[in-house]
Order: structure tokens, then C-alpha cells, then sequence
């Protein structure tokens, strides 16, 4: 019996995984200057720099810029992890019960 329900609990986090990556975010800092996308894994997929608004002499703002875009893309990433994962528990639940996670 927990066997079954712990090999589905394990395809569930699996399939969980697998959507999450399909999912992309983005985010920018310096008002678009740097733009980062990262999937919901958490995994930064890309990284894009608008030359011609950087003063690319202040090597600290260039790093500040890109560490602000990767820092709000991770936390957009981290939300939508956190979404889904609740929408998968709630979904795990019997009936009824599925309300204890403020749905």
C-alpha cells in the first residue's frame, strides 16, 4: 500500500519537475539594461545585455546589474516552484481536505 503511494508521490514530483522547466521567467534590472530568463527549476537559461545602455567602463554597476536581474529571476523562479508544488499537495489530498492549504 505505501509502496504505491510512495511510487506515486515520486512520478508526481517527477512530472512536477518536468513542468517546471517548461516554465520560463524573466526579469531585468536597470531598466532593461540586463535581462535574465530562468525556468521555474531555477536554472538560468539566458542572459542578455542592451550595450548601449551601460556605461561598460563601471564594471561594478555591469556586475551589480547582472547580480539584481539573476537575484529577481531566482525569486520570480522560487514563487512559481512554490505554486505549483502547493497546486500538486493540494491536489494529492482527499477529498476535503485540500482546502487546508488556503485554496
Amino acid at each position: 500500500m505505501f509502496g504505491d503511494m510512495f511510487g506515486q508521490v515520486e512520478e508526481q514530483q517527477k512530472a512536477l519537475k518536468e513542468k517546471l522547466a517548461q516554465i520560463t521567467i524573466e526579469a531585468e534590472a536597470g531598466d532593461g539594461a540586463v535581462k535574465v530568463t530562468a525556468t521555474a527549476t531555477r536554472e538560468i537559461t539566458n542572459i542578455s545585455i542592451d550595450k548601449s545602455t551601460i556605461d561598460w567602463e563601471d564594471v561594478e554597476q555591469v556586475e551589480d546589474l547582472v547580480m539584481v536581474a539573476v537575484n529577481r529571476a531566482l525569486e520570480k523562479a522560487a514563487l512559481k516552484e512554490a505554486e505549483a508544488t502547493q497546486d500538486l499537495l493540494k491536489d494529492m489530498m482527499p477529498p476535503g481536505l485540500g482546502n487546508l492549504f488556503g485554496q
